[in-house]
């Protein structure tokens, strides 16, 4: 084995390695330099093409956040580097382990700025990404790649960026080079007993706790674990500002809703809590410039994160650093022993308020739409959610209880939503989920992914998209509005058929005009790529 693995190339070797992190589905747009990398994939291997770089890692995101598992990205140089930024700012934000490489010109070549050469290519994604770099030698591009992998795991968790020349991949791998096959990295992570200790007392003395939970827990902890541990502290519960995933059920009793991105909003509706308990999110993600105090006065805050970033960054509160969902599991323990809460106990949840129809030939307003989403289809349906001005409407009219049913540009970047919507889909489908994947789009996020429909086409995965079409940037109006700008250029976009566009890319699309046709073409489960465009009023985001 030892011989074999001298004789083998950078490349066979690095196949090796990703196959072994089962890293097999690559997510690509690829160019000349990535040519030789790509060139005699082994079987098990799968190339998922996207048409636009943006594409290529919002389906990368979508796809790791869904499975749970790292993604591997394969860019082209700089261009293909610079043209997936964006995107890569989302995955940032979510902390989604993404392992993105990029072709290099060959190393004779990078000094003398060939075209195609990236200098200094390890600086490119910074300070983004928390890991990036160029191997030194072509020997060490195993030794980096694994580095990668681990870094993008345990490391500042989320996507890595390693650069190759292509000439290095027909290089021989030096000696010693196939250790990194067998190579593993764990993090514990894990509350110490006076910790937990410590935590326990202080929950059990509060008159009025709170928690404030964040998508780091969604689809780490169950639920029924959370609404345990809200149950047994008698406490309030908050999704964290900005949220990417929805760790809790939106419509259980105890949850308050989605903590507003404003320093004052924030205080406001923490104020008369005397301990908050943030649990796997940063203190805070903050949008709009709202200044004030951060707390109230008599609130104490306590954060818990694995990320030592957003433990170090806040200007307010206590933080441990570990692995939020050991602390739930040793929190529910220590406060008292008994089942997970049940979900299906409906007397826990608040239903949603009824909407009022859409009179005959009007735009339906978008709470309808949702109300219409949840009620046609089935509970677990999974939202990848990129219309930004109806925030309040979605979330006053869903009702979502499984864990991964809710997806969000979490750095607030347009072009996450088609894309990662095909992700999640293909993670079920490799899963074998039978589970319904809607993105939820506006007319206007619509184009900055629109080439996500042709990689939907030939995967064939079941996902629909529903485009809310209300004419232009419904976020961007109120904004206009809130900064006092009302005559801002650019926020209207008449003119677009999003069917037709579908048609192009080879997804079949449909208009309708009212609730009950949405709900019969939601009726007929999707078995491939659909998209249904559907008329809407403006409305706020919140």
């Amino acid at each position: 084995m030892d011989d074999d693995a001298r004789v083998a190339s950078v490349k066979e070797l690095t196949h090796g390695l990703l196959a072994r992190h089962g890293l097999t589905t690559i997510f690509g747009n690829p160019g000349s330099n990535e040519l030789p990398f790509l060139a005699g994939l082994p079987p098990e291997f799968r190339y998922v093409l996207g048409l636009h770089e943006g594409v290529v890692v919002g389906m990368a995101d979508g796809y790791a956040q869904a499975s749970g598992r790292p993604a591997f990205v394969n860019l082209h140089a700089a261009s293909g580097t610079g043209n997936a930024m964006g995107a890569l700012t989302n995955a940032v934000s979510a902390r989604t382990p993404l392992v993105v490489t990029a072709g290099q010109q060959v190393r004779s070549v990078v000094g003398t700025e060939g075209m195609l050469a990236n200098v200094d290519a390890a600086l490119l994604p910074r300070p983004l990404v928390g890991f990036s770099a160029e191997p030194a030698c072509a020997g060490d591009v195993p030794r980096t790649m694994a580095q990668a992998i681990f870094e993008a795991q345990h490391g500042r968790r989320g996507p890595v960026y390693v650069s190759v020349p292509y000439d290095d991949w027909s290089a021989p791998a030096p000696p010693g080079a196939q250790h990194v096959l067998a190579r593993d990295v764990e993090t514990g992570g894990h509350p110490s007993p006076a910790q937990v200790d410590r935590f326990a007392d202080a929950l059990r003395g509060a008159a009025r706790p709170a928690l404030v939970l964040g998508g780091d827990l969604d689809g780490r902890v169950p639920p029924g674990r959370l609404v345990s541990l809200a149950d047994r502290l008698d406490a309030t519960v908050w999704a964290a500002p900005s949220l990417f995933r929805l760790p809790y059920p939106n419509r259980h009793r105890r949850f308050a809703g989605v903590l507003p991105a404003g320093i004052a909003s924030v205080s406001a509706r923490l104020a008369g809590h005397d301990l908050v308990l943030v649990l796997g999110a940063p203190v805070f993600r903050y949008h709009q410039h709202e200044p004030g105090e951060y707390l109230a006065a008599g609130t104490c805050l306590v954060q818990v994160t694995h990320d030592a970033g957003a433990a170090t960054r806040p200007p307010v509160g206590e933080a441990l650093i570990a692995d939020p969902a050991a602390v739930v599991d040793a929190l529910v323990d220590a406060l008292a022993a008994g089942p997970d809460a049940d979900l299906s106990d409906d007397a826990a949840f608040v239903p949603c308020a009824p909407v009022r129809a859409a009179a005959p030939g009007q735009p339906l307003a978008p709470a309808e739409v949702v109300a219409t989403l949840r009620r046609s289809l089935p509970h677990d349906t999974a939202y990848v959610v990129e219309s930004t001005s109806t925030n309040a409407d979605f979330w006053a009219q869903s009702d979502l209880r499984a864990p991964g049913s809710y997806y969000f540009p979490a750095s607030g970047g347009l072009g996450f939503g088609m894309p990662a919507a095909v992700g999640v889909a293909l993670a079920h489908r490799d899963a074998g989920l039978d589970r319904p994947v809607v993105g939820l789009i506006g007319d206007g996020s619509l184009h900055y992914g629109v080439t996500a429909l042709w990689s939907a086409a030939r995967l064939d995965v079941p996902v629909t998209f529903v485009v809310l079409r209300n004419g232009g940037y419904g976020a961007l109006a109120w904004f206009a509005e809130l900064l006092g700008v009302p005559d801002a250029p650019g926020i209207d976009l008449p003119g677009i058929d999003a069917v037709d566009i579908a048609r192009g890319y080879g997804v079949p699309g449909r208009a309708v005009a009212t609730a009950a046709e949405l709900a019969d073409l939601l009726a007929e489960p999707a078995r491939g790529p659909r998209l249904v465009e559907v008329p809407t009023a403006a409305s706020r985001p919140q």
